[in-house]
C-alpha cells in the first residue's frame, strides 16, 4: 500500500494534500478487501485510488 501512496502522492502532489492521498488509498483498500484476488490488489488499488483522486482534483479545480 505504501508504494501506491508514494506514487499517487507524487502524481497529485500539487493538487491533493498528502493526507487526502493517504485517506483515499486507505478507503479504496477497505472497499477492495475481499472483493478481488490478492494478486491483483496493488494494481486495482492504484487504479481505484487514482480514479477517486482525479475526481477530487476535478471538483476542486471547478470550485
Amino acid at each position: 500500500m505504501s508504494k501506491v501512496v508514494r506514487e499517487l502522492a507524487t502524481e497529485f502532489g500539487g493538487t491533493v494534500p498528502p493526507s487526502g492521498v493517504v485517506s483515499t488509498v486507505v478507503a479504496a483498500k477497505r472497499d477492495l478487501d475481499g472483493q478481488i484476488v490478492p494478486e491483483a490488489m496493488e494494481e486495482m488499488l492504484h487504479r481505484l485510488a487514482r480514479f477517486r483522486l482525479a475526481r477530487w482534483d476535478n471538483r476542486r479545480s471547478r470550485a
